[in-house]
């Protein structure tokens, strides 16, 4: 069989290459360019403990020394420090703990000493903010009814940015223990060009991926067993594949060949960025400062901490189109160290800085007949600390599985289908909920803007958004996906919601192999676990053949679809002997309370969109 062809080979298009690779899916990556990228240390990439974890089971290696993770957050309004989140353990898994204090600097700049502790107040939507998971009357100008459209975009590097002023961690701040929630999780920073050369050395070790360069599509035509694509150059090149993916970006070739809209917003947010290595007085912490108390700071500035005593800072720029000159940058730079130093401005070495502007679309459609769009291609977004990349990285982990589903064994529409209704939905979402969150966190909201409280809201819901929580950055939950099965009596309430991620409990193989739950995604396979305590401490050669391991390993063997039992003393929320039943990609399709091999068989046809079914034809586009 054909191919998979990947138009686009930046970190989402390589990433679903090395993800149809783990699931012995060849692909050929068709790149635009030399696939050769000079570094650019002030563009930057911030990955979700869920994004990290997909790409190191992609093989996605790094060496030491060229990512950080955060030891915390601070969030500073004027000269008052909001709220303090530490990461005890940085990565997937560790418990966090959350600092508030409602006193301000004592001594003016650089002064120490915290007083008294604040209010508690816990991370989440503050009391007189909208919702914004709720859907308004009106959903912006995505393409939903009554909206507006914009034509044009220009890819956009991510914003970024936190650290700390000198003198916010003074004694007697108010704690509170942080579960293991996925705000509380220390994030990962690094340069975009080591991520992508870390991908590439990935993709060479894979004889499934072929990686072609200086190949520029433009035509694309369709049929019922496939896609063929031609590329422009000195030796124009026809390619045949069973399906295609656009991930070539904001100003997608594959988008336009389709016919596909992208509407949406322009010139969300602006940012000056700058890459610099200095030493400042909160290592390793990362920090949003909102109206620092110096001339030229703005509405609000981040840094976050990189490598090797490099920081990353970003100055939020006014709505108009002011000219940032490097003159101005500098001194934007000088103000801001100073302010966070004590009033003098430290050593420092100016690596690397740029203006990037933040742009807000959804692409109408996500897939036509062989055809999808994923990463930029189908989506813009990034203001309010939200990251593009990890919403790229959530559909090629998304669609990896269903196109292996249908190049193994056929699939079906709904399969396919689901891919936009998942992932579109899930984006949509979090466009929605920064659009809400933008007039009240930007000057807007009115006198409610005034109210009691407003300003730590304001800080919890821009946490949300640097860190991946709430409404503004969780990893989605696809509780109405079409895969989803229908309810029955026997299933049960977990701790883990139909249609969201689980948790990354300790698991056994029948081979007796110990791993995490989250080492055996994307590979295939449906994942069944049983709850069983006790089997810890076992002999597996035991367990393994007592009580219902046999029946359910035999309900295992006759699913529709491949599947792999494994087995956990416990789960949240979960009693003995409950089943789980786990999409490839990580996600929940239902729990049982037993074993139940009708119902589990049933919910893995639902899970696979039922049987294959045939793929209309399409028509041939093209670019001369």
């Amino acid at each position: 069989m054909d191919p998979v062809i990947i138009v686009g080979a930046g970190p989402v298009g390589l990433a679903l290459a090395l993800a149809l690779a783990a699931q012995d899916v060849p692909s050929v990556v068709l790149d635009e360019g030399t696939g050769e990228d000079g570094p650019r240390p002030a563009r930057t990439v911030v990955l979700r403990p869920d994004t990290a974890d997909f790409l190191g089971r992609l093989g996605c290696t790094t060496s030491p020394g060229e990512t950080a993770r955060w030891a915390a957050w601070r969030s500073i309004r004027r000269s008052q420090q909001m709220q303090r989140i530490v990461f005890d353990e940085p990565g997937w898994g560790a418990a966090g703990s959350v600092e508030h204090s409602g006193r301000g600097l004592a001594g003016g700049p650089g002064g120490r000493g915290m007083g008294a502790p604040g209010a508690s107040g816990a991370r989440g939507g503050p009391d007189g903010l909208p919702d914004p998971a709720t859907p308004s009357g009106s959903s912006g100008p995505y393409g939903f009814p009554g909206s507006e459209e914009a034509d044009g975009a220009d890819g956009a590097g991510q914003a970024g940015g936190a650290g700390e002023a000198n003198g916010f961690d003074g004694p007697d701040l108010a704690e509170r223990s942080g579960g293991p929630g996925p705000g509380e999780l220390s994030p990962v920073h690094l340069p975009q060009h080591v991520l992508t050369r870390a991908l590439r050395a990935a993709v060479a070790t894979r004889e499934q991926v072929k990686l072609v360069t200086g190949s520029r599509v433009d035509t694309v035509e369709q049929d019922r067993n496939g896609v063929t694509v031609h590329t422009a150059g000195p030796q124009g090149t026809w390619w045949r594949g069973s399906h295609l993916v656009g991930c070539d970006g904001a100003r997608s070739t594959v988008r336009k060949l389709l016919g596909i809209r992208f509407p949406g917003r322009t010139a969300v947010e602006r940012h000056a960025v700058a890459a610099l290595r200095a030493e400042l007085p909160w290592p390793g912490e990362a920090l949003l400062h909102r109206l620092p108390p110096w001339r030229t700071g703005g509405e609000e500035v981040t840094a976050r901490p990189l490598p090797d005593d490099v920081w990353r800072i970003d100055w939020l720029l006014p709505p108009r189109a002011e000219l940032v000159t490097p003159e101005a940058l500098v001194a934007r730079v000088r103000a801001a160290l100073a302010g966070w130093c004590g009033g003098e401005t430290p050593p420092y070495e100016l690596i690397d800085t740029g203006v990037y502007t933040l742009h807000h679309r959804l692409a109408r459609r996500w897939r036509v007949g062989r055809a999808f769009l994923a990463g930029d291609a189908a989506h813009l977004l990034g203001a309010l600390g939200t990251q593009e990349l990890d919403e790229g990285l959530r559909d090629a982990d998304n669609l990896a599985w269903k196109l292996a589903q249908a190049w193994h064994h056929g699939a079906s529409d709904p399969l396919l289908d689901s891919y936009q209704t998942e992932r579109r939905t899930a984006v949509a979402a979090r466009l929605r909920a920064a659009d809400q969150s933008l007039p009240i966190l930007r000057g807007g909201g009115g006198l409610r803007a005034y109210l009691p409280g407003r300003a730590r809201g304001h800080d919890a819901l821009l946490a949300d958004g640097h860190l991946g929580s709430g409404a503004l950055g969780a990893p989605p939950v696809y509780a109405h996906s079409p895969l989803a099965p229908p309810r029955t009596p026997s299933q049960t309430a977990v701790g883990t919601g139909a249609g969201a991620p689980v948790a990354d409990v300790r698991v056994t193989a029948p081979d007796g192999t110990a791993v995490r739950l989250r080492e055996r995604l994307g590979r295939g396979r449906l994942l069944v676990v049983l709850i069983a305590p006790g089997t810890g401490v076992w002999d597996r050669r035991h367990w393994v053949k007592a009580g219902v391991m046999p029946r359910l390993a035999a309900a295992v063997s006759a699913l529709p679809v491949r599947g792999e039992l494994l087995v956990a003393e416990t789960y949240p929320g979960a009693s003995a002997h409950t089943v789980l039943l786990v999409r490839p990609d990580g996600h929940l399709v239902a729990a049982f309370n037993g074993v139940r091999p009708a119902e589990l068989y049933e919910a893995a046809d639902a899970a696979r969109g039922g049987a294959a079914t045939a793929v209309p034809e399409e028509s041939t586009a093209d670019v001369n």
